[in-house]
């Protein structure tokens, strides 16, 4: 007798709904708040101080130039500060700045802070039973080689400002679709 679902389907079913809950995650952060996953994560690292864009780059794991990219978006709209270090005036420190701060508090915590939480309170062979079994999984799927940070967020890391601002406040005479892998956007009359 077949199962109306096989252990196959129930395993790309429970997949979906992972990807699913990453994407209505961000979606709703967007929305509600105007940020994204990565740049509430960068926000939330410069709550504890000043650093530079290689420090925080580590601190959050993301290349250095991805940090750039969200680091120009915050400071476009006034979250963030580059400043010259007082000790080396060679050296560019980030810091958060109140309206930055104020945001933050505002947002809900990031999906991943829920995981990490409900991830540590399993045993540590759940835990790495958990992580083998994802990895396995990644390996099935060819996607081992894909870098990827730790972030749930959907949808590209450094979003366009079009596509930031358009979440907040669209336009009645512009319709932004996104195209492409890269999450280019281009403008549809």
């Amino acid at each position: 007798m077949k199962r109306h679902h096989s252990i196959a389907d129930q395993v790309i079913i429970a997949l979906r709904r992972v990807i699913r809950a990453v994407d209505l995650h961000s979606r709703n952060l967007m929305e509600s708040h105007g940020l994204t996953g990565p740049q509430a994560l960068i926000l939330k690292a410069l709550q504890d101080g000043r650093l530079n864009a290689g420090e925080l780059a580590s601190r959050v794991s993301l290349s250095q130039g991805t940090v750039t990219d969200i680091l120009n978006r915050l400071e476009l709209r006034s979250w963030v500060k580059r400043v010259r270090d007082s000790r080396d005036r060679r050296r560019v420190v980030v810091r958060i700045t109140a309206a930055g701060l104020s945001k933050l508090e505002k947002s809900p915590p990031l999906l991943q802070e829920s995981f990490i939480q409900r991830f540590n309170a399993l045993k540590d062979w759940e835990q790495t039973q958990l992580l083998s079994s994802l990895q396995r999984i990644a390996g099935m799927m060819d996607a081992e080689d894909i870098d990827a940070s730790p972030v749930l967020s959907s949808g590209s890391v450094t979003a366009p400002v079009e596509a930031v601002e358009g979440a907040l406040e669209p336009s009645q005479s512009m319709v932004r679709s996104k195209i492409g892998k890269q999450g280019d956007y281009k403008e549809l009359k």
